[in-house]
């Protein structure tokens, strides 16, 4: 491993959500604030949608992280359903089990009942109950429909039930099918994640460095992390892979310094695409490896990849 050879204290790229390597570009600063106003001002849904690895998992677990520091002594009664491949009593079951509710009879309206009651009284001690599920693009029809009937328990004048939905933009197209119509009216906070720009990307690295506990100038080159940009589209996943592994190949290497060779070998080895500009030719996306190629193999690459329509003039 790279960590005594940069003097680090632990990884700085790892790919679990871990709410302490939290970094808040604008667009992601946006929808962390919006889920956490959204839930203690009780807007009852909530929607968060994000292409692969923009990090929205990430978010949901710095909103509990938020949520849960502002009520140390009394913490929100929370759910969260990371599988949604449900059917609706496997729902309900999920439900009963996560908000830790006891009933003494296997009957759906009984436990509905005893649900409801939870609901209540996260009311009486001033708070509320949160319901977040992740990948929620995956749920099905009549499962959605569940959850918009457990919404309609409220008091006259508070929402008892917040739910955040979290999924890939395939779930704003679920939503805004004809039968979601009753649930799509109930979206009270919208947030969405893009991918980072370049100048965001280069304070992403910065700062995962620093809180893994290195103290010395950046070590990628700004051609080097312009590159990363180029060959990850600025997804913070495919960000944290490169990264990792050019720190990898740099130890391995015996350098300091991360430049664009180092880059273009990582890109190789996840079989990532880079944009290359051939001269008189406009610009093509090819693979990391035909990037690598001499001059002559490498206008024939982009040649190829227009002729598939992948080029860009």
């Amino acid at each position: 491993m790279y960590l005594s050879y940069f003097g680090l204290k632990e990884e700085p790229f790892r790919l679990t959500p871990d709410p302490k390597f939290l970094q808040l570009p604008e667009c992601h600063r946006d929808a962390l604030t919006m889920l956490v106003h959204g839930v203690v001002r009780r807007r009852g849904l909530m929607l968060l949608s994000g292409a692969i690895g923009t990090g929205k998992t990430t978010i949901l677990n710095g909103m509990l992280s938020v949520l849960a520091r502002r009520r140390p002594q009394t913490p929100l009664p929370t759910a969260l359903i990371v599988n949604p491949r449900l059917d609706r009593d496997e729902l309900l079951e999920t439900l009963m089990a996560e908000f830790e509710v006891s009933c003494g009879s296997s009957s759906r309206p009984a436990r509905l009942a005893a649900l409801q009651q939870m609901f209540f009284s996260a009311l009486s001690n001033g708070g509320t109950s949160l319901l977040v599920v992740d990948e929620a693009h995956l749920l099905p029809k009549d499962v959605l429909e569940e959850i918009r009937l457990l919404m309609n328990t409220e008091s006259y004048r508070e929402k008892l039930l917040q739910v955040v939905l979290c999924g890939q933009p395939e779930l704003t197209e679920l939503l805004d099918e004809p039968d979601a119509r009753a649930l799509r009216q109930r979206i009270a906070v919208r947030a969405y994640l893009r991918a980072l720009s370049p100048s965001e990307l280069r304070m992403y690295v910065r700062e995962r460095l620093r809180v893994a506990g290195f103290d010395q100038p950046l070590p990628f080159a700004p051609a080097a992390l312009d590159k990363i940009h180029l060959c990850t589209g600025g997804v913070p996943r495919l960000i944290n892979i490169v990264c990792d592994t050019c720190m990898l190949v740099a130890s391995e290497s015996k350098r300091s310094d991360i430049g664009e060779d180092i880059v273009e070998e990582a890109a190789v080895r996840h079989a990532l695409l880079l944009h290359v500009h051939s001269p008189g030719n406009g610009s093509a996306t090819v693979n990391a490896e035909q990037a690598l190629m001499p001059p002559p193999l490498l206008e024939i690459a982009v040649q190829a990849a227009k002729a598939s329509g992948q080029g860009e003039l």
